[in-house]
């Protein structure tokens, strides 16, 4: 009887996985990729989507026609439990799906404090294809009157949002939009000073008003409410206020970090059950707690691919080695970027054009397997 890999989520750290499918089958393992949707948008360009810089075409992968196309079997389902023991996974809809080895990029999603995300005109920034419906929901509104936009939080998704709003408010025929971030302690806390004043300043000269020390207690259709009692009337709200792990771990019993996100040892592999494996934001290494980034799913790719195939051959597993700092660029929106890499900061045209050409190059790798 042949082994069974399953895919739960073939997100960042899967792509390598993906596009190497045919090495399991042509080895007489049975793959199975299971995805909530037939398509994995690429959060780095998420932005520039809502912006209309990009394309939806343009910054999202065929993970059904690639799974297909390589012999496995793509099985469209959201996961709700995982069996350690019995060593099942169980969909939503109730059907469950067996394995020898499996590997999960499950993401993150945004925190669900504030909403839950069914409210209408209320757009949290994950999964990525809510921005392709925010897009629609703007231009819609967008054209036929003044509208005003609500970003609540203060970090990167936020402030690229905020930016790629502005973008989308200088398409022909659009009335003014009306651009307001709320952050619940000030942009980006958790960057140096430096790359906080490029950022405002970029904002700032465009018209988009910053309300720091502005924590939000509830959303809901058309009003942000402050802590403090104060109603703000948007007519867009995005929600980018950080990130929390798939609650199906913990659901699952599978040990996890302090995040709720799964535990995995050097291999990336869950200490207590040593058949799963995972990547991306919703695993803990344990060995170096991991910042909430695409960079390390992107560097996890090698070793992923490599512990599934030598799990189910029986063979030595590699360790994942984070790496040293990591570059991060920020688009803003208006074809400009921020560039900072610690010591290093600048902002530009040209910050945007090294992300851009990164970012492609990046989609061209991948996308070329489809």
């Amino acid at each position: 009887m042949k082994k069974k890999l399953v895919l739960a989520g073939a997100g960042h750290a899967h792509m390598l996985t993906m596009a190497r499918l045919d090495s399991f089958v042509e080895a007489g393992f049975e793959v199975n990729v299971i995805g909530s949707s037939e398509y994995h948008y690429y959060s780095g360009m998420g932005p520039g989507m809502l912006g209309n810089v990009y394309s939806p075409e343009e910054i999202r992968f065929a993970s059904k026609t690639v799974a297909e196309k390589m012999g496995a079997t793509f099985t469209q389902g959201q996961v709700k439990l995982i069996d350690p023991v019995a060593q099942r996974v169980q969909l939503v809809s109730g059907d469950e799906h067996p394995y020898d080895v499996l590997s999960c990029n499950l993401g993150s999603q945004v925190s669900r404090d504030l909403t839950d995300g069914s409210r209408k005109d209320v757009f949290p920034v994950k999964p990525i294809e809510n921005l392709l419906h925010a897009r629609q929901r703007i231009l819609e509104l967008g054209h036929a009157k003044n509208i005003s936009v609500g970003v609540v939080g203060g970090g990167v998704s936020a402030v690229e949002i905020a930016g790629n709003v502005w973008r989308l408010g200088q398409e022909p025929g659009m009335h003014p939009i009306k651009t307001t971030l709320f952050a619940g302690s000030r942009i980006l806390p958790h960057h140096p000073d430096g790359v906080r004043r490029l950022v405002c300043s970029s904002l700032q000269k465009r018209d988009i008003r910053i309300e720091e020390d502005c924590r939000v207690q509830a959303i809901e259709t058309g009003r942000v409410v402050s802590v403090g009692g104060r109603d703000y009337e948007p007519d867009i709200i995005f929600v980018a206020t950080g990130v929390s792990p798939s609650p199906v771990f913990r659901e699952s019993g599978i040990p996890t970090g302090p995040d709720g996100a799964m535990m995995v040892n050097s291999y990336l592999q869950n200490p207590a059950h040593p058949t799963i494996f995972g990547g991306g934001d919703g695993v803990y290494f344990a060995a170096s707690p991991l910042d909430k980034v695409g960079v390390y799913a992107v560097r996890q790719n090698p070793v992923i691919y490599h512990n599934l195939l030598a799990s189910l051959r029986g063979k030595e597993l590699r360790s994942f080695v984070p790496g040293g700092r990591y570059m991060q660029i920020f688009n803003m929106g208006n074809d400009t970027g921020i560039f900072y890499r610690w010591p290093f900061r600048f902002g530009g045209r040209s910050a945007f054009r090294l992300k851009n050409y990164i970012d492609n190059q990046f989609m061209k790798r991948y996308q070329a397997v489809e």
